[in-house]
This record gives structure tokens, C-alpha cells and sequence, in this order.
């Protein structure tokens, strides 16, 4: 689901409501209460009412009394805090007690030890070669990487140049980052059986422990590199809150650097300066997608402000973005993880539907936003060459004969602005004051935000054959947003025809995503899948009550 400031008109009369978390006491499954955190929490709403608060800090969907109120009057049902209120979103996971574990054991465990050389060449070699990774991550220049693992393995472990931090962490991150990608792991352990094993929350604590280091130096390629590939790593590992700071530390680091400015207005004196300098862009569009991508999915505003960046997308990005990746032979750069066209419109929905300082817009003037936002992302619909084009809804009966993972990312990029462009309509204060010139827009656009979920969970379920293994955290977001966009629709309208339709999918929801994404899950990531199907389960629960309870009582009122 979408969010709301905090500081909206609607909620400001709930200001003072508390929060409620699950407790972390071992054995304990009830709630208790704790102060809501003022700068993270945001409101939900959906067709005019307030449920209660995204938090970055507590989590998602956390209800205040009058959202367990109003969902309470549509089921007749209690709603179990511990189960539909956790302690973190469902697609936010915090890495354990890996970091103190690490620092107890210092005597053992030499904190600037680097990963074994050759196993890291093997990795680099798998990346130069697999032209598929390095235009979705290109999160290094091959040539100038050759210059960081010199001069990171140029000095003894236990000592330090000036601006070798930088190098040393620029490696550990590569590493245990493409060490994660499925198609460069296969390729390694294809071809050799003498590469050590990685071990990604050991390595990814000690990078955070020589963070202090490379931030005491002058800011520079190798750095930003580092930063921004941990925060990919962070980002594809769960952990939501490492990723904030992360990114926004490499963020600012490519500021420092010139990274925000196109190769054209920037201040290049020869070929290497260009050289660095079309890394840092790169850099810069992995931050802007991720940035962009993070604000919705914590509630946070976006760290970075497109009126300080140049947007001019790179040279020859829009002849390249829908090639056939897998037989492209020569190397014509990179397309990034996301399109970078639907950032800047994910940017722009969220400064003008979003932002504290939309807040006060008119019911008109607001309409009026979503519009325009709704024909910014047709624009960008029609410009997608026919064969990769997604179409505005999705269903079980249509087709795509071009499916993969490029394309999964980019339907539900595509649904995911749908979403939240048309949810916006959910703050309009129509909803509450019965106003009937205005409730036609507001019904139609809520429910274009409600169709766009429900074609997520279709196409999900379609390409479920094409979503490689171990992209959980990854893709989780999406199907649990929609999942949240139809309870409420489902609540809202529990007579409505769509209604059983969509008890249907929150029924298939769990068993589709356990077939996709508890493939090669560690025991520990499973824990926490179960955490989500258990979320998934009382979303059904309630939602099924809500369409009985309606259906009871308009029968009682016939007779």
C-alpha cells in the first residue's frame, strides 16, 4: 500500500495515539504498547479512512484504534495484532546479531583480513563475462576494478595505506554481492571446485566495521562503488533500515564527486577523467532507482532531490533497454535494475501526490495530479516497443510470450506506479463529506489502483516459471503491497462481484509465493517466510469475515 505523511490534515487528530508492537520477549505473543516515532510513521488510508501508520521503525500495517475499529465493524472479528501488525514490514528483515558476534570475536577474527584473492578473481571474471549482470548491475568499471584490487592487496592485512579502506571494502562488497547473484554463483562453482565458500553476513559486518575508515578519507570512486554496492546487497538481502543509510551515505558521496551532473556539464580534463566519471553516472542512476524504490517501500521522503540532478538519461539508454540481452554480442552499456523512465515518474508521484508539501491540495487540485501522473505513465506504456509492452491489466487468460525476469520486473514496476498514482484518491476528503460530484473520479481512479494489484498477483502467478531462485527479498514487496491494496478493497465494498474473485487470490497468495520463493531459502529466511504467510492468512481470515458478515446482513434486511 501506498503511503501518506504522517503530518496530513486527516491524522491530525490522532497525533497522540500510541503504537502497538509485538513484544520480542521470548514465549510472549502479546502486544505492548510503545510512543509512535513522529519522523518515520506515516498514514494509510484507503477510500477516506485512516488505518493507521507505515513506520520505517514499527513496521506495516500498524493500526491504530480506529483502523482495528473500522476493521472490526466490517468483519465482526478481532484482529490479531501479532499476526497483522508485526514488529517490521513483511518485506523488511534485520540482519541478527551478526555485527556483536563479530566484534566478540576480534581475537579470532582479523577485522581487515580480505577474501581470498583467487576466489575473488574468479568472481570478477565471472562478472566481466556475463554481460547480462553488467548491464542490470553496473556497479563497476572492469578496468578501473582492476586498479582497486591492486591497490587493495597491495599492503599486509593488518595495515593501511591512505585511500586504501576504500579499495578494501570496494572488494569485500563485490564480492559477497555477486557472489549472490545466481547466474555468476553457478558459473564459479561450474567451473572450479577450489573457490572458498563466501560468507555474506561475516564479510557484509566487516565492511560495516571499516565503514569508519573509508568515510575519515577523501571521497572517491572506490568509495562511492563500495557504499552503493552495499547498498544492492542490503537491499536484495531484506534489511530496509541498512539499506536508508547506506544509500543515502552513497548518495551523497556521488553528490561530493560530481555523479549528479551528465557527462556534458561536468568539468572532465582527459579520457580517464570521462572514464570515471560515466561510472559515477552509473553509480548515480543505481542510487536514484534504489532511492526512489526505498521511499515507497519505508514511508521515508526520497534522499534525492531530482532538482539537483541532471536527468538526462545516458547516451543510447532508450536504443538498448529492450535488446535481447541474452544474445547481445558486443557491449553497448547498461539498462539498470529498473527503467529508469518509471523512477523519474515514481520520483514525480511521490513530490506531487506524496510529499508534505502536497498535503494541502484540493480534492480538484489533486485529481488533477493523479491525472497527469496517470498520462505521464501511458506516455512511458506506448514508447515500450510492442513485444516487451505490458498491457494495463493483467489476467489469467491473457498472455505473454516474451516472459523473464526482465519483464517481471517490469510489469510490476509498471502495476506498482499504477498503484500508488490512483491510491492517492484515497486522501480525498470526498470520501468523508458524501460530496457526489466528485466521488466518480474518486471510485474510478481507487479502483484502477485495485485492478493494478490484482494484475500483480496474475502476472506473478503467470511467470512463476521464469523467477529464478533466491529473489525473495527482492520481489516480496510487491505481491504483500497489492495483497494490502485488495483486503481493503475487499472490506470497503465486501458485496462487490470482484470481492470472491479476490478471496480467491488471497487464498492462492501464499501457496503461489511459497512455490516461488521459498526455493533455496536458508532455514533462517524461511522463519521468516512463514512470518509472512501467516500475515497472508489473516488478511484472508478477516477478509473472508467481512464478505460473510455483509452478505448476513443484507439477507437479514430482506426479510
Amino acid at each position: 500500500m501506498m503511503t501518506v505523511p504522517r503530518d496530513s490534515p486527516q491524522s491530525l487528530e490522532a497525533s497522540t495515539t500510541t503504537n502497538t508492537t509485538a513484544s520480542n520477549s521470548p514465549g510472549n505473543t502479546q502486544p505492548h504498547i510503545q510512543p509512535p516515532d513522529s519522523s518515520s510513521s506515516v498514514r494509510v488510508h484507503f477510500a477516506g479512512k485512516a488505518l493507521g501508520v507505515i513506520s520505517f521503525l514499527t513496521g506495516t500495517p500498524f493500526l491504530f484504534p480506529e483502523g482495528q475499529e473500522w476493521i472490526k465493524a466490517r468483519t465482526g472479528q478481532h484482529v490479531a495484532i501479532e499476526k497483522l501488525c508485526p514488529a517490521r514490514a513483511p518485506w523488511d528483515k534485520e540482519r541478527g546479531q551478526s555485527f556483536n558476534t563479530f566484534l566478540m570475536n576480534m581475537n579470532t577474527c582479523n577485522p581487515y583480513e580480505l577474501p581470498d584473492r583467487e576466489t575473488v578473481q574468479m568472481y570478477f571474471q565471472a562478472y566481466k563475462s556475463s554481460r547480462v549482470m553488467r548491464r542490470i548491475f553496473p556497479i563497476i568499471d572492469p578496468e578501473l576494478f582492476e586498479e582497486t584490487l591492486h591497490t587493495a592487496y597491495s599492503q599486509f592485512s593488518s595495515t593501511f595505506k591512505y585511500d586504501q579502506a576504500s579499495a578494501r571494502v570496494c572488494v569485500i562488497a563485490f564480492v559477497i554481492f555477486v557472489s549472490r547473484l545466481p547466474d555468476l554463483n553457478d558459473k564459479v562453482s561450474a567451473s572450479t571446485m577450489s573457490a572458498t565458500p563466501i560468507n555474506h553476513d561475516q564479510l557484509a559486518t566487516k565492511a560495516q566495521f571499516l565503514m569508519s575508515q573509508v568515510l575519515q578519507e577523501s571521497a572517491n570512486l572506490d568509495a562511492a562503488q563500495a557504499i552503493t554496492i552495499l547498498t544492492l546487497f542490503e537491499l536484495s538481502s531484506g534489511n530496509m533500515r541498512t539499506t536508508n543509510y547506506f544509500g543515502a551515505i552513497a548518495t551523497r558521496l556521488i553528490f561530493m564527486l560530481g555523479g549528479n551532473l551528465s557527462n556534458s556539464h561536468a568539468i572532465l580534463t582527459d579520457k580517464r577523467s570521462e572514464q570515471k566519471h560515466t561510472q559515477l553516472r552509473n553509480l548515480f542512476w543505481i542510487c536514484y532507482t534504489i532511492d526512489k524504490d526505498l521511499a515507497l517501500r519505508t514511508g521515508q521522503p526520497p534522499t534525492i532531490i531530482d532538482e539537483n540532478c541532471d536527468l538526462t538519461l545516458p547516451p543510447g539508454y532508450l536504443d538498448r533497454a529492450f535488446l535481447d540481452v541474452e544474445n547481445e554480442d558486443p557491449w553497448y552499456g547498461p539498462v539498470f535494475p529498473f527503467d529508469l523512465r518509471l523512477s523519474i515518474i515514481k520520483a514525480r508521484a511521490h513530490r506531487e501526490l506524496y510529499s508534505v508539501s502536497c498535503l494541502q491540495k484540493s480534492d480538484a487540485e489533486l485529481l488533477k495530479s493523479i491525472r497527469e501522473l496517470d498520462d505521464a505513465l501511458e506516455e512511458w506504456r506506448l514508447s515500450v516497443p510492442p513485444e516487451w509492452r505490458p498491457t494495463m491489466s493483467f489476467s489469467s487468460e491473457t498472455s505473454d510470450p516474451n516472459m523473464g525476469m526482465q519483464t517481471v520486473m517490469l510489469r510490476l514496476n509498471y502495476h506498482l506506479c499504477m498503484t500508488i498514482i490512483h491510491q492517492a484518491s484515497g486522501r480525498c476528503k470526498a470520501w468523508m463529506q458524501g460530496q457526489s460530484g466528485m466521488m466518480d473520479g474518486v471510485s474510478s481512479s481507487m479502483a484502477l489502483s485495485v485492478e493494478a494489484s490484482r494484475s500483480s498477483l496474475c502476472y506473478l502467478e503467470a511467470a512463476e516459471h521464469v523467477v529464478v531462485d533466491g529473489v525473495f527479498w527482492t520481489l516480496i514487496f510487491y505481491p504483500i503491497s497489492a495483497l494490502l491494496t485488495i483486503f481493503c478493497s475487499i472490506l470497503q465494498n465486501p458485496l462487490d462481484p470482484h470481492s470472491r474473485e479476490d478471496l480467491g487470490r488471497l487464498n492462492v497468495a501464499t501457496v503461489m509465493m511459497e512455490r516461488i520463493f521459498s526455493r533455496k531459502l536458508p532455514e533462517s529466511e524461511l522463519v521468516h517466510f512463514k512470518l509472512v504467510a501467516d500475515f497472508i492468512v489473516e488478511l484472508k481470515r478477516l477478509a473472508e469475515c467481512a464478505i460473510d458478515k455483509a452478505w448476513a446482513e443484507q439477507r437479514a434486511a430482506s426479510h
